[in-house]
């Protein structure tokens, strides 16, 4: 598991919004909450832990983008997000200026 890890994390990256447009067209994204640790949903994802992966669902800490949200970062296309691929999915979490 964590030769995963280690992978997943050479796969960490940023991206803009306009970036992930074409992705979200095609229902490959998933929006991971700022409370979950994006590596630990990778990693979850890509070794098939469907309890985990279920539990975060139910709690809406990972879903597919909203209408609202994508409405809201289309009004800003350089808005940035944590990305890694997981394949098929791009998992994203907002990168919050404070």
């Amino acid at each position: 598991m964590s030769d995963l890890r280690t992978e997943l994390t050479a796969n960490l990256d940023e991206a803009e919004w306009g970036w992930l447009i074409p992705h979200v067209q095609k229902d490959q994204v998933i929006v991971v909450t700022q409370g979950l640790d994006l590596l630990d949903v990778g990693v979850a994802i890509a070794s098939n832990q469907v309890s985990s992966v279920e539990q975060w669902i139910d709690l809406q800490l990972i879903a597919k983008p909203s209408n609202t949200q994508i409405g809201n970062w289309n009004s800003d296309r350089t808005k940035r997000f944590h990305a890694l691929i997981v394949q098929p999915h791009i998992l994203i979490q907002e990168i919050t200026t404070s």
